[in-house]
């Protein structure tokens, strides 16, 4: 399957919106501390390491 970053990013998306609605449902911590800290550092957090990812990948295609 090929991606391309229209679509690894809405899997990205996806991802955390799944991991958001499983915290939101449990009821672990209150909606707007979920919604306010969790949710934006689980995109940066997704962001950076699908950065290093696609950096690597370029790497190891390269110096194969």
């Amino acid at each position: 399957m090929e991606f391309d970053l229209p679509r690894a990013a809405a899997l990205l998306v996806l991802i955390v919106a799944v991991g958001a609605a499983g915290l939101i449902g449990s009821g672990v911590m209150p909606l707007r501390i979920t919604l306010m800290m969790v949710v934006p550092s689980m995109l940066a957090f997704g962001a950076v390491a699908f950065a290093i990812g696609v950096k690597h990948g370029q790497f190891r295609a390269t110096h194969a």
